[in-house]
């Protein structure tokens, strides 16, 4: 068994690197670009906030410059990448779409008895969109007997078409509007795609190779994420397995406490970080797990839109902003569409002294940030460093 020894800064390379940001357009440009980050990553995580622009658009445009959402779209209807819930919900390469199976097999399996109205329904709903084609959830008769309680509350044709979705019969595409359309999957999928049922082992063993692929060095508890939601999955004890033949590496960094995991591909890995400024979405890959942020990064991050006001330290949606391999700050903002201003509610200044250099490439990121929301303007409303914010007025149009 081949153990590797990093110092926590050849770590952090790892992970930046494995995260796709360890320099601008590390996957190159346009819409080919998109497709590598995702086929890179294994999966892109959607997510419905729209503060700013939505996470699954600000991942990407993140690491591919000059990026349009409507590419996604297109990817999508050219049956390269396909929406479905693993850990979360979110886009997959269709070349791991075999890999979907067992979850759908998971989610098929663990349904309750259905009456015999529910499993008449879901014949309905499958039958007309095979005669009718792709249909959004309105497109169905208004089936509601009591009045909503809430957004959770769905009718009873929309609890049919999510159970089909689940268990695999239907799929999904998003609209621009962020509604979901659903099809049959066999006309949603390319007919050359693979689509048989991985071996229990073959599952496994996908996991932990895309799991380390987009995490660079991963505790075990994160590499077994992704199969949350799969029983008996078997992730923890191929772990195990793989590093004894030597497939995987179990790494040792200093100040923290194992066991951890990484691809052979990434211990000769020549990383250079380029020092340009990224600011994130809080569900980038980097982010989703905060004590990553602390072991590898020594930063304490938190999404507040989840944490009642009064608790609030930043912002209810601040993003990181990250310079190198530091988090320098994170950034509390709201797109302002209408009027085409990006609001600024508050910028904190992590403790950490910035240079004039590092102060101008936050400008420009946060400008090119601006641009990809649809904002030509851009407010500074407050900082704790009066002179940082001083200095971004003027730089960002004297706001």
């Amino acid at each position: 068994m081949s153990r590797v020894i990093l110092t926590p800064s050849e770590a952090r390379k790892i992970v930046l690197y494995a995260a796709g940001l360890s320099k601008p357009a590390q996957f190159g440009k346009g819409k080919e670009a998109v497709f590598k980050v995702i086929n890179h990553l294994g999966f892109l995580q959607l997510d419905t906030q729209y503060v700013v622009e939505r996470a699954h658009h600000h991942m990407l445009a993140t690491r591919v410059p000059n990026y349009r959402p409507e590419w996604l779209e297109e990817l999508q209807s050219e049956g390269r990448i396909f929406e479905f819930l693993t850990s979360d919900a979110g886009y997959m390469p269709t070349n791991d779409f075999r890999f979907s199976l067992p979850l759908k097999e998971t989610f098929k399996a663990r349904r309750k008895n259905m009456t015999v109205t529910e499993i008449n329904l879901m014949n309905k709903v499958l039958d007309r969109i095979s005669r009718e084609g792709p249909l959004m959830a309105k497109d169905f008769e208004n089936d509601r007997v009591v009045k909503s309680k809430g957004w959770w509350d769905w009718r009873p044709s929309k609890i049919a078409l999510e159970r089909l979705y689940l268990e695999g019969s239907l799929m999904t595409l998003r609209k621009k509007n962020f509604q979901k359309v659903y099809d049959l999957s066999y006309n949603a999928v390319p007919s050359d795609t693979d689509t048989t049922l991985p071996t229990a082992e073959e599952f496994a063993r996908h996991i932990v190779h895309r799991s380390l692929h987009r995490l660079g060095i991963a505790y075990v508890k994160e590499i077994a994420w992704s199969a949350r939601y799969v029983k008996d999955n078997g992730v923890r004890e191929t772990i195990k397995r793989m590093a004894d033949d030597g497939e995987i590496y179990p790494v040792e960094v200093d100040g923290l406490k194992g066991p951890l995991y990484m691809l052979p591909q990434y211990v000769k890995k020549k990383v250079t970080i380029s020092g340009d400024a990224f600011i994130l979405s809080p569900f980038d890959v980097l982010n989703v797990f905060r004590h990553r942020l602390k072991d590898f990064f020594n930063f304490d991050y938190q999404v507040e839109c989840f944490v009642p006001k009064e608790k609030r330290k930043y912002g209810y949606f601040s993003l990181p902003i990250l310079v190198g391999d530091v988090f320098v700050a994170r950034m509390d903002s709201k797109a302002d569409r209408k009027n085409g201003i990006l609001n600024i509610h508050n910028i904190h200044i992590e403790p950490t002294k910035l240079t004039k250099p590092t102060i101008m490439k936050i400008c420009d990121a946060v400008r090119s940030f601006a641009q990809f929301n649809q904002c030509e303007g851009i407010v500074v409303e407050k900082s704790n460093d009066k002179a940082l914010a001083k200095v971004m007025r003027h730089e960002l149009g004297g706001q």
